[in-house]
C-alpha cells in the first residue's frame, strides 16, 4: 500500500498541471504594455516598411554588382521576412501551445 501511495504522488507530480496565467493586462502594467504597443507599432509601422524596402533594395544592388556575399544579403532578406511576420509566427506559436 505504501508503495502505491509513493507512485501514485510520483504520478502526479510530472502529470501536466493546467497553467493558471494572469489576464493579458495584469494590474499595474499600463506603462509597459503602453511602451511595449509604442516599439510594435514603430517596428511594424509605415518607417519600418519604408526603411526595409531601401534595405532590400540596396542589399540586392549589391549582391547583384558583386559587393556583397549572397549569404549575407540573403540573411538581410529573411531577417526583414522574421521582422514583418512576427505577429503569425507567434500566434503560431500560442495556436499550438495552446491547452485544450
Amino acid at each position: 500500500m505504501r508503495l502505491l501511495s509513493r507512485f501514485a504522488g510520483l504520478a502526479a507530480l510530472f502529470l501536466p498541471a493546467a497553467a493558471h496565467a494572469q489576464g493579458v493586462d495584469p494590474a499595474g502594467s499600463g506603462p509597459i504594455v503602453g511602451a511595449l504597443s509604442w516599439l510594435q507599432g514603430t517596428l511594424l509601422g509605415n518607417v519600418a516598411t519604408a526603411v526595409a524596402v531601401m534595405a532590400v533594395a540596396a542589399v540586392g544592388f549589391m549582391m547583384l554588382t558583386g559587393r556583397m556575399n549572397w549569404r549575407f544579403g540573403a540573411t538581410v532578406i529573411i531577417g526583414c521576412f522574421i521582422l514583418f511576420g512576427a505577429a503569425s509566427i507567434v500566434g503560431g506559436i500560442q495556436s499550438v501551445a495552446a491547452v485544450g
